[in-house]
């Protein structure tokens, strides 16, 4: 899924560090001893101890104490150990044994406009993350937005879900036109797969009942054959791209605010994974370099976007251009998802429904063959397994005509992965990437509505993955949904839907690799894993503190825990009221 990114202004992995030799001289230095005699310590700029630290380095193993120099660990360990390291100048914090972790390593999110619902467009979002139940309430919304916007620019909002509304229905123009005909309205669905435009929007896009369908797309029509307002996946773009963009003003303080928010959750490295442009690249860097960005920010370009994004110049040391991120199909709750079986309830009584994908299965392959020829590593989205299977055409045949050794291409999403085909990764040493809280926000509808009980059961097949030794990650695709690293964890642990119930128990995963899967192996899908993603000696002192020990609490808790302290690079960028 992806959200809107419309109102934002219009690879290859960045050189990684080689300063590995350096690196182990230090650790040496640090922790070993020579001719019988220890060798002298580095004074440590900052101690954290007396804590309970979950290093997730090979061994998950469990330390005392970290040192930290120039925002690089000098060492972890005992306390004993770790306190020949401080000096006079050296800053202890005595964690009273609170939890350590890595810091939370974003796999898949949209950053740049993760705080845009909300603060410059209407939030349209249903319980539990909204307040909307029926369309009503999005008018409601809506004119409250007018209200605030004024009677000549565009009304926006975002979030809205047909399956959560009383209707069990789409707005549609008609509906709008309630709130003006002649005022620009623009809506997107939860899964940003989908929108709808009122009357004025749609005739300013040029969309009458001749328009075609535009390929990967549809403009759904009325029973008069008139389109309706409801646009499908890329007849989206048909209005959305003359829709004016958000003020510079705007966009960096969205930017502002939502390294704020995954700060205060944990998060020291966020994704903008998303067809990043050259001018969201510069903003981001020059708000960093104001020092209004907490936390690192990895982008990933589009198909379209990848040379010119490449070119652009980065000063702060906080952004990465990393791959290049393509879409295979849509949404399987807005369903435009791509099965390889027809839906479980039938779409507009059409039983052999199954979706449809973006590009044909040779027009993908083509694609990603240009990315992967030129270096780059590739992520695609894909969440029917239908979509699934022509990524993973695309990836084999990319390496057949190109062979490259450790080239990470990585599935985003992929929900409903067959063992099969998780096999098939297994052979590409692919990365498949789980949004694993579809079980928690909608699982129920998947078991109900979308694809029936049996292949519910196995959305976001992680327990699967693990039993194959694969690097697998998972994410929140926020702001899809709410930047909440603990809950995600805790939906990996548990698998357990909003109504309460568990939904596919056996693909539940222990709490230590949905925190490896949060941390170290979102590091390795990005090339960082030397840099990032694990407490240990020479790598960047990006670190959470908890309030509770996740390792330990009961795991239908593991939601409920809160973040103390988070520290990028061994500064303290956020801290709890106390």
């Amino acid at each position: 899924m992806h959200p809107d990114t419309s109102l934002l202004q219009p690879s290859r992995p960045s050189e990684r560090s080689r300063n590995y030799l350096g690196l182990a001289l230090i650790a040496s230095i640090a922790l070993t001893a020579c001719a019988g005699k220890e060798a002298a310590k580095p004074e440590a700029q900052l101690v954290y101890t007396n804590a309970n630290i979950l290093t997730v380095d090979q061994s998950n193993a469990q330390a005392e104490a970290v040192a930290i120099r120039d925002g690089k660990i000098l060492a972890v360990g005992a306390a004993k150990d770790i306190a020949g390291f401080i000096g006079a100048n050296t800053k202890v914090v005595d964690l009273q044994g609170k939890t350590m972790i890595p810091g939370i390593y974003d796999a898949h999110s949209h950053f740049a406009v993760a705080k845009l619902t909300g603060t410059f467009v209407a939030d349209l979002n249903s319980p539990p993350i909204g307040t909307v139940r029926n369309i009503g309430d999005i008018v409601t919304l809506l004119k409250a937005q007018q209200a605030k916007v004024g009677a000549k620019e565009w009304v926006s909002g975002s979030g809205y879900d047909d399956t959560l509304l009383a209707e069990k229905r789409h707005p549609t123009r008609a509906d709008l036109d309630q709130i003006s005909a002649t005022q620009p309205i623009f809506l997107t669905h939860v899964s940003g797969h989908l929108a709808v435009a009122n009357s004025a929007a749609l005739a300013l896009a040029g969309i009458t009942a001749s328009t075609p369908n535009p390929e990967g797309g549809v403009i759904r029509k009325n029973a008069k054959g008139e389109p309706d307002g409801v646009l499908e996946e890329t007849a989206l773009y048909l209005v959305a791209k003359i829709r004016p963009a958000l003020t510079d003003a705007q966009q960096r303080e969205g930017i502002r605010l939502a390294g704020q928010w995954y700060a205060s959750h944990g998060v020291t490295t966020a994704n903008h994974g998303a067809a990043t442009t050259p001018a969201l690249l510069k903003m981001l860097d020059e708000t960093a370099l104001a020092g209004k960005l907490p936390i690192r920010v990895v982008t990933w370009s589009g198909f379209d976007t990848m040379d010119a994004v490449d070119k652009v110049k980065l000063s702060s040391g906080k952004i990465k251009v990393g791959g290049v991120k393509e879409f295979s199909d849509g949404s399987i709750q807005g369903y435009t998802g791509y099965l390889g079986e027809h839906y479980h309830t039938p779409f507009h009584g059409d039983t052999h429904y199954r979706g449809f994908p973006r590009f044909t299965r040779e027009d993908l392959a083509a694609r990603v063959l240009k990315v992967h020829e030129s270096g780059r590593q590739i992520m695609i989205h894909a969440n029917g397994d239908a979509a699934i299977d022509d990524v993973l055409y695309a990836y084999r045949k990319a390496q057949e005509a190109s062979p490259r050794k450790d080239a990470r291409q990585v599935l985003i999403h992929s929900q409903m992965m067959r063992e099969d085909q998780l096999d098939e990764v297994k052979r590409l040493a692919a990365i498949p990437s789980f949004f694993v809280l579809h079980t928690y926000y909608w699982g129920d509808r998947h078991r109900d509505i979308f694809i029936g009980p049996d292949r519910a059961s196995r959305i976001s097949p992680a327990r699967s993955a693990k039993e194959r030794g694969l690097v697998y990650t998972i994410h929140t695709d926020t702001p899809i949904v709410p930047m909440e690293p603990m809950r995600l964890i805790w939906s990996a642990v548990n698998r357990a839907t909003t109504s309460g119930v568990v939904l596919g128990a056996e693909q539940r995963i222990p709490v230590a690799d949905a925190l490896r899967a949060t941390t170290i192996n979102a590091a390795y899908q990005n090339f960082e894993e030397k840099e990032r993603g694990s407490i240990e000696v020479g790598k960047y002192a990006d670190m959470v503190v908890l309030s509770d020990n996740l390792a330990k609490v009961d795991p239908m808790a593991i939601k409920d825990i809160k973040v103390l302290e988070t520290i990028v690079e061994g500064q303290s960028v956020y801290q709890a009221a106390r």
